[in-house]
Order: structure tokens, then sequence, then C-alpha cells
């Protein structure tokens, strides 16, 4: 009850505050215009060193604790590891040590809520609940990014034979490797073009196009990717056509893709089978039997 209390008088606390924020808004902005003409074409000399911002005085050397917690908690978890999982959920701006720190953030969170949480119920579950939320705040993090990985890279294996399609026509119409993937970075949009364009800008710098393209495979961390990259790197340095090879990768990946659509289809049946036992048999036995069992009782007398 004393948490429950403490927790509402922080609610209040925060509501009152933030009311008289919104009441106050009017008359602080006024001032800082009227502050701001007054100073109008004054330059003041600024001493001493400028003012450290609060996410460099405070988050990221609270990001930079925790990733090393975690780390330290769960030894086997490496930020290579990390950093190629973010890459192929093409999350490129967050860093491995953000992705450590928001699990840890997530886990402690969950463990206070559940103990604020545990502490209202009746029975002395608070520890329980603590443990549970914490675990649950600590795997939400990494099951969703491996989620977004999967939506990703089946959006990338789905808009592949489309795009070799259109590298083999550019190529086989005189352009260059480099300038066909402009043209693919043109007139396409989606996941797979944002990797083509990610890559070419590396080639355009100075990379060179095998690393560019190798780099391009690990992002994706696709098969169909890697056996397309593998090919055209070959197909580089043995001097062998391109369009011809772009050509049978298209066909390839195009087929692999029909397979695996009727795999899933092939799956249906067996997935819909739970359901259907679960929540169609009972209704239907209720709705056939019901009015035996009914007649049953009456003779009987049950």
């Amino acid at each position: 009850m004393t948490m429950l209390l403490f927790l509402a008088a922080i609610c209040l606390s925060l509501a009152v505050f933030k009311v008289a924020q919104v009441a106050t808004l009017p008359a602080r902005n006024r001032r800082a215009r009227i502050r701001t003409a007054a100073t109008y074409g004054h330059v003041r000399a600024t001493k001493g060193p400028d003012r450290v911002k609060f996410a460099d005085r405070v988050l990221t050397p609270l990001v930079a604790w925790l990733s090393r917690m975690m780390l330290r908690l769960t030894p086997k978890q490496n930020l290579e590891t990390i950093s190629a999982l973010l890459m192929s959920a093409g999350m490129r701006n967050t860093s491995p040590q953000a992705f450590l720190a928001a699990k840890g953030g997530c886990a402690i969170g969950g463990l206070v809520l559940g103990l604020l949480v545990g502490s209202a119920s009746s029975g002395g579950l608070a520890l329980v609940f603590g443990i549970g939320l914490g675990a649950i705040g600590y795997i939400a993090p990494a099951i969703i990014v491996s989620g977004r990985a999967r939506r990703r890279g089946a959006a990338l294996i789905a808009a592949l034979p489309d795009a070799l399609d259109l590298l083999a026509v550019s190529v086989e119409a005189g352009l260059g490797f480099d300038a066909a993937i402009a043209k693919l970075v043109q007139y396409m949009k989606g996941p797979l073009s944002d990797e083509f364009e990610l890559a070419l800008g590396e080639m355009r710098i100075g990379e060179s196009r095998a690393d560019a393209l190798k780099k391009l495979a690990a992002r994706s961390g696709t098969q169909e990717i890697s056996s397309f990259v593998r090919s055209i790197i070959q197909a580089d340095q043995l001097g062998t056509s391109l369009g011809r090879i772009l050509r049978v990768q298209a066909t390839d990946t195009r087929n692999k893709r029909q397979a695996a659509a009727e795999e899933k289809a092939m799956k249906a049946p067996i997935k819909m089978l739970f359901p259907t036992v679960l929540f169609i048999f009972p209704a239907m036995f209720i709705v056939v039997l019901g009015p035996a069992m009914l007649s049953l009782g009456q003779v009987f007398g049950f």
C-alpha cells in the first residue's frame, strides 16, 4: 500500500509540474522574445568551455555503463554478433552498445514494475512478478530485432529476382555493372534497393567491387544474396559474361521463391489442423450432439 501511495504521489507531482509548464508557456515565450529583442545586435563573448548537453552528460555514460554490465552478465554475447543482427534488421543507426543498454534498461524497468505490481497484490508475489517482467523486458528487444531481421530477409529474397532481371537487362543493354546498380537504385524501392545503394556508395568512394558486394551479403544475411555475390565476384575474376550470369541467377532465385511458396502452401493444412481441433470441432460437437444429449437427459431423468 505504501508503494502505491508513493507512486501516486510521484504521478501527481509530475501532472502538476506539466500543468504548470503548459500554463506558463505563453508568458515564458513572451519573456524570451523580449530578451532576444533587447540583446539583438550585441555579441557577447563566451568565457570558459561550452555547456555540455544532457545527452553527453547523462545518457551517453548511462548507455556505456549498461552495455558494459550486460556484456559482463552475458559473456557469450559479443559486439560483432549484435552488430551483424542489427545490420540484418536494417538498424544501421543503432549501435550494439545502445541495443545492449536497451535490453538492460527494459530488464530493470520490468523488474521495478513487477515489484510494484506484486507488492500491490496479495499473496507476496512481488518477487515472482519482478523476475517475470524483468525476464520479459530482457528478452523482448532481441525478439523484436530478430523478427524484424526475418521480415527484412524475406523482403530481400522476394525482391531479388526482379532486381536481377533489371540488372541483366541493363548489363545486356551495354551499361557497366556499377551503372546497372545505379539504375536499380533509381527504379526500385525497398530494403534491397537500400542495400544496393549503400554498396554503390561504397564503390564510389573507392571500395573495390568485391569488398562492397561481400559487405552487402554480410548485411543481408540471406543465402540467396550470398550466392549472387559469389557468382558476380567469380564472373568478374574469370571475365565471363555478367548478363548471362545474372539471367541464370534470376531464374534460379525465382524457382527457389516458387518452391518456397509451394512449401508454405503445403504446410498450411497442417498448421490449420490445430486451430480447427481447438476452436471449430468443440462448437460443432455442441451443435450436433447437444440436442441428443438433452433428449437422453430427459429420457434417463438427469
